[in-house]
């Protein structure tokens, strides 16, 4: 059998950067235990597949299809970045006519539209609430160590631990701070935690101009040590610094390794629409 695949690199326009994700076409249906055993050879974040919904679909002319997500361990209920992957491929890659792109996901409907040089995604806006700080204190710990918390907020919706710095540190802290998110495992008592977030408010006046906030984002209970650019995540911090901030059109930067740049428009309907580039960066066939 042979499969395309693509690496894309997402949330940014440049090779080597952003955060990729291998992004399959599915021609015809795939056995249930290949999904994993793909996302496990591919060893990226994320491998997304593009499946048709009825025989007669075509990839460059219709405008809806099924898309699943798994990591390297498991299969996830959402992943913003191998979303923008996957219509990357559809719109570059196999020239779909269509003007939005509508997936059928776990987490229900996501469309992907093109907007200049940017692709589009509008995804569901999730809220975080009040955290008491007792019940995740080794868990934020092994974290951030002692550095000053400002913010402790969680979202039931997606099980992510939103841990706000405080405002008195600058963009440089968050890049240097050394995280082994491997002892996130032992740590986490609660059960309910499957993601955490660390973010930091913007410095209007620092060298970094324009970013209204930055973060990190880990899951290790997910197989992914640190992700470099997690639309999911900005899913929940679009709500928080929305906000905070006071504002419906923001620009965030995620601080990994690799870095990546977010374009965040709240709406109306509890909705979110998240732009970011793409680089292709591998087109080839998987044969099994």
């Amino acid at each position: 059998m042979q499969i395309p695949i693509f690496t894309v690199d997402a949330f940014t326009n440049r090779p080597f950067s952003g955060n990729p994700a291998a992004v399959c076409i599915l021609e015809n249906d795939l056995e249930e235990d290949l999904h994993q055993k793909i996302a496990t050879e591919m060893n990226l974040s994320e491998t997304a597949f593009i499946r048709k919904l009825r025989p007669g679909d075509d990839f460059t002319k219709s405008s809806c299809f099924g898309l699943r997500w798994f990591t390297p361990a498991n299969e996830v209920p959402l992943c913003g970045h191998a979303t923008l992957a996957a219509a990357a491929v559809l719109f570059h890659i196999q020239k779909n006519t269509n003007a939005v792109i509508t997936f059928v996901t776990l987490s229900g409907e996501l469309k992907a539209r093109q907007a200049g040089d940017h692709i589009v995604l509008d995804l569901p806006l999730y809220s975080a609430y009040p955290q008491a700080l007792q019940e995740v204190e080794e868990l934020i710990k092994a974290a951030v160590g002692d550095l000053v918390v400002q913010d402790l907020r969680y979202s039931p919706d997606t099980k992510k631990l939103l841990v706000r710095l405080s405002d008195s540190y600058d963009r440089s802290v968050l890049e240097k701070l050394q995280v082994s998110a491997q002892r996130f495992l032992p740590a986490e008592k609660t059960g309910k935690v499957k993601g955490l977030i660390l973010t930091l408010k913007g410095n209007p006046s620092g060298k970094h101009k324009g970013h209204d906030f930055y973060s990190r984002y880990f899951a290790p209970w997910y197989g992914v040590l640190e992700d470099p650019v997690t639309g999911s995540a900005h899913a929940v911090l679009s709500s928080y610094w929305s906000e905070q901030l006071g504002k419906k059109e923001m620009l965030a930067f995620q601080c990994s390794r690799r870095g990546g740049e977010l374009k965040i428009s709240l709406r109306a309907d509890r909705r979110v629409d998240i732009a970011g580039q793409i680089s292709i960066v591998l087109k080839g066939n998987l044969t099994f």
